[in-house]
């Protein structure tokens, strides 16, 4: 239990610590954003919303405020890190950062399962 308490935080600090950097990030450089986010063909007006729920979603996991805001909290960065891995894909650029993310939200959330009950 407790080398499962140790996998849990050591792939969750990282993950959500990251997520909530590049949430506040979303915020001082927009301008760069709005480049990115044409590139990868989102529609700009996603930035903002998506820096909030960065934020709130790595903050409700980290907290584990309730059972049913994390599992939503997980489902929504199950699929952002899909979608961004695709995303890359299309436009033929390697990015690890997506499949990494995603390993390590495995890992969290197979270990947060078992450890939360």
């Amino acid at each position: 239990m407790i080398a499962k308490r140790k996998l849990y935080w050591i792939s969750s600090i990282p993950l959500f610590g990251m997520m909530i950097i590049t949430g506040l990030w979303y915020f001082v450089c927009y301008e760069d954003l709005v480049i990115y986010f044409e590139s990868y063909g989102y529609p700009v007006y996603l930035i903002y919303p998506l820096a909030i729920l960065k934020i709130a979603g790595s903050m409700v996991i980290l907290i584990n405020i309730n059972r049913f805001l994390v599992e939503l909290a997980y489902a929504g960065f199950l699929f952002n890190f899909i979608l961004a891995f695709f995303a890359h894909l299309m436009i033929n650029e390697f990015d690890p950062f997506p499949t990494l993310s995603l390993i390590l939200l495995i890992i969290s959330y197979c270990t947060g399962k078992s450890i939360r009950g």
